[in-house]
């Protein structure tokens, strides 16, 4: 007989598990960010390249494709959310989950530029996709988790 605990989820530390997640999310970001950038640079008519998504100086507002690249991070981050609703389903792991992404975003970007970033830009932007990847990550898990648990067990009868 199985003993009840309480639990409404399996709590058990599992490495494999979440290291699975993480690379599943940091994929999903990644390819998301990709494929906004890909349309951004349609809709400017410049060349696609891994600068856009990779390197500090990239972010600003002086022009029109720099705004575009602020905005190509910020709807990404909503496709982060949606990452989170999917892979990891759990409100309380939302912000580790994306603060993880983030600092997987820093270290990569950190390795391709050569150099620490500076940049209040590049700073004040990661800080804005993190908090709304991890607000609406926790809105639509709880949404998830609050739903109503049948508790119908038996056969259903049609009378």
């Amino acid at each position: 007989m199985k003993k009840v605990t309480g639990q409404f989820r399996n709590t058990t530390w599992d490495p494999l598990l979440i290291i699975s997640q993480i690379i599943a999310l940091q994929c999903v970001l990644y390819v998301g960010l990709g494929l906004w950038m890909v349309f951004m640079d349609l809709l400017v008519g410049s060349s696609r390249s891994l600068d856009h998504l990779f390197k500090y100086q990239e972010i600003h507002v002086r022009d029109f494709g720099g705004k575009l690249i602020i905005t190509a991070f910020v709807l990404n981050a909503l496709i982060g959310a949606l990452g989170l609703w999917f892979i990891v389903q759990r409100t309380k792991q939302c912000l580790d989950f994306s603060s993880t992404a983030h600092l997987i975003h820093l270290i990569v970007c950190w390795y391709y530029n050569g150099h620490f970033p500076s940049a209040f830009s590049w700073w004040l932007l990661n800080l804005v996709c993190l908090t709304i990847m991890c607000v609406s990550g926790e809105f639509l898990c709880m949404r998830t988790e609050l739903q109503a648990i049948p508790l119908n067990m038996g056969p259903k009868a049609d009378l």
